[in-house]
C-alpha cells in the first residue's frame, strides 16, 4: 500500500515538473525571440565548401539561432527553485525536490557548462568567426567535448564508484579505469551526433523527445525518481522548444542547445549503465555520424562521395524529398529503435544473465 503511494506521487510529481517545465518555457519564448530578432542573431551560412547545403538552405539564413537556451535555462530555473525552496521551506518542498548528488547534480552540472560551450560556438559562428565562416573548427569541438566528458568521467569513477559495463542479457562486468576512456566516447559520440543531427527544422528536438521518453522510463524502472523528473524537465521544454521549432522553424536549437542534450543523454545512459542501449534507441544519431564519417573516409581515400550532402538528411533532401518528409520519417525510426531499446532493458531486467 505504501508502495503504491510512493508511486502515485512520483508520477504526478513527473507530470507537475514535465508541465511546469512546458508553460515555463512558452512563457520566456516570446522575450527570447525579442533578443534574437533585435540583435539579429541569425544562423549564417558557411561561406565555401558546401554547395548543396547553401542551395537548399539558402532560405533560411538569418533565422535566429540558440533557442536550445530556453531548454537548458527552464531546466535550471525549475530545478534550482525547487531545490532552493526544499532548503528554506521544510515539509511539502523536501518531497518535491529532485537535485540529488546521486542522480541530478552531474547531469545538470554537465548541461551548463556543455551549453556555455555550445553558446560560445553558435556566436562565434553567427559573427562569421572561424574556418569558412562556420565557428569552430570539428577537432576543437571534439576536443571540448571531450574536456567536459573528462570532468563527468573523474567524477563517475572516483566519487561515485562506477566502473563496470552492462551488456544485455550477459550481464554486468567490471572493466576498472577502462571505464574513464569509454565514458569520454560515450560522451564525445552523443555530442557530435547530436549536433550533426541538428539540421532540419524540429528534426533534433523530436528525437530528443523519443530518446528521453526511452530513458525516462529505464530510470523509472530503476527507482531512480530524481532522474525520471530531471528528464521530465528537459522533456517539457522540448515539447514547448518543438511547438515553434517545426517547419517552419521560428527559431533554431543551435549548439547551445544540441551540445548540451547531447552530454546530458550521455551521462545519464552512463548513470543508468545502459549506454550499449544507446544503439538501437539513439540510432538516428548513429546514422547521422555515421554518415559524416563514412563520407570524410571516402573522400580522404577515394576522393569521391558517397553522398550528395552530409549529413544523411541532406542528402535526402538533395534527392528530392521534402523537409518536412525527412523529419517526419526519421522521427518515426527513432520511435521504433526507442521502443526496441526499452524493450530489451525491460527483458533483460526481467531475466537472469547468461552468464
Amino acid at each position: 500500500m505504501i508502495d503504491n503511494v510512493f508511486t502515485i506521487f512520483n508520477v504526478v510529481r513527473i507530470f507537475t515538473v514535465a508541465t511546469l517545465a512546458f508553460f515555463v518555457t512558452l512563457a520566456l519564448t516570446p522575450i527570447w525571440m525579442k533578443v534574437l530578432y533585435k540583435y539579429k542573431l541569425g544562423k549564417q551560412l558557411r561561406t565555401e565548401g558546401a554547395p548543396i547545403f547553401n542551395r537548399l538552405h539558402k532560405a533560411k539564413e538569418g533565422t535566429p539561432t540558440m533557442g536550445g537556451i530556453l531548454i537548458w535555462l527552464t531546466v535550471t530555473i525549475i530545478t534550482l527553485v525547487f531545490w532552493y525552496l526544499s532548503k528554506s521551506i521544510d515539509g511539502f518542498w523536501s518531497r518535491v525536490n529532485f537535485f540529488s548528488r546521486g542522480q541530478t547534480l552531474l547531469p545538470l552540472g554537465a548541461l551548463v557548462v556543455a551549453a556555455l560551450v555550445g553558446l560560445a560556438d553558435d556566436l562565434l559562428g553567427i559573427m562569421r568567426i572561424g574556418p569558412k565562416g562556420g565557428g569552430l573548427r570539428m577537432k576543437y569541438r571534439l576536443l571540448l567535448y571531450a574536456v567536459v566528458a573528462g570532468g563527468g568521467a573523474w567524477w563517475f569513477f572516483y566519487k561515485l564508484g562506477f566502473n563496470s559495463l552492462n551488456i544485455p542479457f550477459l550481464g554486468d562486468f567490471t572493466i576498472g579505469w577502462w571505464y574513464i576512456p569509454f565514458f569520454i566516447f560515450i560522451i564525445v559520440a552523443t555530442s557530435f551526433s547530436a549536433n550533426e543531427t541538428d539540421g532540419l527544422d524540429g528534426l533534433a528536438a523530436g528525437v530528443f523527445l523519443t530518446i528521453f521518453a526511452a530513458y525516462g522510463a529505464i530510470a523509472f524502472d530503476q527507482g531512480r525518481m530524481d532522474l525520471v523528473v530531471f528528464i521530465a524537465a528537459i522533456m517539457g521544454s522540448l515539447v514547448a522548444f518543438l511547438w515553434h521549432n517545426i517547419f517552419p522553424a521560428k527559431f533554431f536549437m543551435g549548439d547551445t542547445g544540441s551540445m548540451s542534450l547531447g552530454v546530458v543523454l550521455g551521462i545519464i545512459a552512463m548513470l543508468t549503465n545502459t549506454p550499449l542501449l544507446l544503439i538501437p534507441i539513439g540510432v538516428i544519431f548513429i546514422i547521422e555520424s555515421g554518415s559524416v564519417i563514412i563520407q570524410i573516409v571516402s573522400k580522404k581515400i577515394r576522393s569521391k562521395k558517397i553522398f550528395l550532402s552530409t549529413p544523411i538528411h541532406h542528402h535526402f533532401e538533395a534527392r528530392g524529398w521534402p523537409e518536412t518528409q525527412v523529419t517526419m520519417r526519421f522521427w518515426m525510426i527513432s520511435a521504433i529503435g526507442a521502443i526496441i531499446g526499452l524493450i530489451i532493458f525491460l527483458v533483460d531486467s526481467k531475466i537472469p544473465p547468461l552468464l
